[in-house]
């Protein structure tokens, strides 16, 4: 996996670990995220943050497509040519920087949560009341443009 490019070294090869895992099977972001925990027997899980905008611009370079099922399949261009091991770019793993940075992220963790609902929405059961709360802090958040929507959990 190191072998291919600065690209893939820098970010600990994800976006050629994504193909690969793609070009076994169509998977969801979450699935992907579930493999990679298994692969590494717990040692490392990418974060949506990570997964979604991977996905996000692999779709851009025409690699993968998402299908009505939500699953990310690998392109006619992806299985017929090496080029998409080395990636013109990738989101860092630095946070967020201004706003828009972190309403991606959002929206990540957000694509994720769907996910998990599509495939056993009683994993959700447990943070219910925590996800409800985020939702009224971003709610008011929006409707005020107030910092001091800054609530408990």
């Amino acid at each position: 996996m190191w072998a291919y490019g600065w690209e893939s070294r820098k970010h600990r090869g994800l976006r050629v670990w994504v193909l690969h895992l793609l070009e076994r099977s169509p998977l969801t972001g979450a699935e992907i995220m579930e493999q990679m925990d298994r692969m590494t027997m717990g040692w490392w899980r990418p974060s949506p943050g990570s997964i979604y905008p991977l996905l996000e611009q692999l779709e851009k370079d025409k690699l993968v497509e998402k299908g009505s099922d939500n699953r990310y399949r690998l392109t006619e261009q992806a299985r017929n040519g090496p080029e998409w091991m080395h990636g013109r770019r990738f989101p860092g793993n630095a946070g967020p920087r201004d706003p828009a940075d972190a309403t991606g992220e959002l929206e990540s963790y957000v694509r994720y949560l769907e996910d998990v609902v599509a495939s056993d929405p009683a994993k959700l059961g447990p943070v219910r009341e925590r996800i409800e709360g985020v939702a009224r802090r971003l709610d008011r958040l929006v409707s005020t443009g107030d910092p001091s929507a800054r609530g408990g959990r």
